[in-house]
């Protein structure tokens, strides 16, 4: 690992749900305090998130409910990024999403489909609705899967569950496609953040719990990317044979103190 506060730091991208509150829980300790000073501090600070469980209105009510003080235009969640495709793309879409998330689709045609998109429907996947998302695909004469996201896993009150891009590799295995990712990893996800703070990728740094989607999928833009022990964190990501992050911290606050410090 690098000294990653070495280089000036003029923007800070977080992740959410693991590094500023535990899934299914409550706000990590010390994050609602972490994020007041980076605010305080005028870095330009934005959020990203594979959230896809609910609108994004409702996901910052929440964090303002756990005492985080963000505004709704400083969230990138995947699913008003996907809206924006679909309707440049002229697309009509199935959807496996939670009912509560639908609203920020609520301006997509979705009668007769002509591709699938996929988020964090938990309890929306079944047999019969990946099934009816794999009919859909192989009537198609150019299928199209949209993953808003692709993790393995979350942790969800104390225990890992199965994320989207579980359901995602079984529709790209049985349909021979690969998915489209809106959402972390994907470059164009993290540079629609970088072009919102105007500043560039190498004076920005990506906290996250997730050591591929979110460190190395912000160390392929270019960025400084950190992995918090919290959330879905498990010892061994320390060592992933792929990625290495530039610095590793206990939690957000950590990060926090040593940016602050840097300054």
């Amino acid at each position: 690992m690098t000294d990653w506060t070495k280089i000036p730091i003029k923007g800070i991208l977080l992740d959410i749900t693991g590094v500023l509150y535990e899934s299914g829980g409550q706000a990590i300790d010390g994050s609602i305090d972490a994020v007041a000073r980076l605010m305080k501090s005028k870095i330009p600070v934005r959020f990203c998130t594979n959230e896809t469980s609910c609108t994004r209105k409702a996901l910052v009510e929440k964090l303002h409910r756990f005492g985080f003080s963000m505004e709704e235009k400083d969230v990138f969640p995947p699913i008003p990024a996907m809206s924006s495709i679909l309707k440049q793309r002229k697309l009509r879409p199935f959807t496996i999403l939670k009912p509560e998330a639908m609203a920020d689709m609520s301006e997509i045609d979705c009668s007769n489909p002509n591709c699938v998109v996929i988020g964090d429907a938990t309890t929306e996947f079944s047999y019969e609705t990946l099934n009816k998302a794999f009919q859909l695909l192989v009537s198609l004469d150019m299928p199209l899967l949209f993953s808003l996201g692709r993790g393995k896993y979350y942790n969800e009150n104390g225990k890992l569950a199965l994320d989207v891009g579980c359901y995602m590799k079984a529709l790209e295995y049985a349909c021979d496609i690969q998915a489209e990712i809106v959402g972390k990893p994907s470059r164009s996800f993290f540079n629609a953040a970088l072009e919102d703070m105007s500043v560039s990728a190498d004076q920005v740094v990506m906290i996250g719990d997730d050591v591929v989607n979110d460190v190395g999928g912000a160390q392929s833009c270019g960025m400084r990317g950190v992995l918090v022990r919290t959330g879905k964190y498990r010892f061994q990501d320390e060592n992933h044979p792929e990625v290495k992050p530039d610095g590793i911290v206990d939690n957000l606050a950590q990060a926090v103190d040593m940016i602050l410090k840097a300054l």
